[in-house]
C-alpha cells in the first residue's frame, strides 16, 4: 500500500506472510557455518510487522522442535525472497558472519539458480543486461530503468524445454545481486518465472502453485579454513 503526501511517497508495508509448513533443512554443519535449504514461502528475516515473526533466522535462533537445534548466534549474510527456495549459508558466530559478509560485498561469492520460465527461449544461452531501480509507485516491485537503475546482469543457460504448456527450465548465473533481479529480468525478455506474483504475464502466475525459482549452488571461501566451498541443493521441480 502506498500513501501520497505533497512531496514524496510514504511506503506502508502491510503484507502478512502466509503460514509456511515447510522446514529449514540443514545440508552441512561445522563450528562456523551452516548450509541450509530454505523452503519456498518462508521469510529469510522476520519482518517489521509483528505478524511476520516466522522466518529462517527465527527458526535457526530458536530451533525447530524435533527437527533442528537452536543456534542462538546464527546470522544471515544474505537472503532469499519469500517464494524462492534453496541454499543459504549461515554464520554461526560473529567472526564467520563478518567474513561471509565481506565476501558477498566484494562479490567473490558465486550463486547459481534454477528457474522454470513461461514459453520457449529462442537461444540456448544468453545474457540479460538491464539496470534495475526502485519503483516507489508500486512497492515492493522494482523496475527496469535506464536512467536511475543500477547495473544488473544475469547469464542463463537452457536446461530443458517442455510442452503443454510451453516452458523452459533454465540455469541462471547472476553476475550482480539486485533485488528481484532474476524475476524482473525474466519478465523483461518476455519469459516470466512461473508462479511469480509480482512480475508475470496474463497466465504465468497461475501455471505454478509457488514461485519456481530455486537457489541450487553457492561457491565461496570457508571463513576460518580459507578453503573453497561448493554447496549444492537439488532443485525440487
Amino acid at each position: 500500500m502506498i500513501s501520497l503526501d505533497p512531496s514524496t511517497y510514504r511506503i506502508v508495508d502491510d503484507f502478512v506472510a502466509p503460514l509456511c509448513d515447510g522446514f529449514v533443512q540443514i545440508l552441512y554443519q561445522d563450528e562456523d557455518i551452516l548450509l541450509i535449504n530454505k523452503p519456498s514461502g518462508l521469510l529469510s528475516l522476520s519482518g517489521k510487522n509483528p505478524l511476520n515473526w516466522d522466518s529462517v533466522h527465527y527458526r535457526l535462533v530458536h530451533g525447530q522442535t524435533g527437527v533442528t537445534p537452536a543456534f542462538p548466534d546464527a546470522k544471515l549474510p544474505h537472503r532469499l525472497d519469500l517464494g524462492t527456495s534453496g541454499i543459504m549459508v549461515v554464520g554461526l558466530n560473529a567472526q564467520s558472519a563478518q567474513h561471509l559478509n565481506q565476501q558477498f560485498q566484494a562479490r567473490t561469492i558465486a550463486k547459481r539458480y534454477v528457474a522454470m520460465l513461461e514459453g520457449w527461449l529462442a537461444e540456448d544461452q544468453g545474457q540479460i543486461s538491464a539496470p534495475i531501480g526502485k519503483d516507489k509507485q508500486h512497492f515492493p516491485r522494482v523496475k527496469i530503468c535506464l536512467e536511475t537503475g543500477k547495473k544488473a546482469v544475469s547469464d542463463y543457460t537452457v536446461v530443458q524445454r517442455f510442452e503443454q504448456p510451453l516452458r523452459t527450465l533454465v540455469q541462471f548465473n547472476p553476475l550482480t545481486g539486485r533485488t528481484h533481479q532474476l524475476r524482473i529480468h525474466s519478465q523483461s525478455i518476455g519469459h516470466p518465472i512461473l508462479g511469480c506474483d509480482l512480475y508475470h504475464s496474463a497466465q504465468s502466475q497461475q501455471l505454478a502453485e509457488r514461485l519456481l525459482l530455486h537457489a541450487s549452488d553457492l561457491y565461496f571461501t570457508h571463513p576460518t579454513r580459507a578453503e573453497p566451498v561448493h554447496g549444492q541443493c537439488p532443485c525440487p521441480f
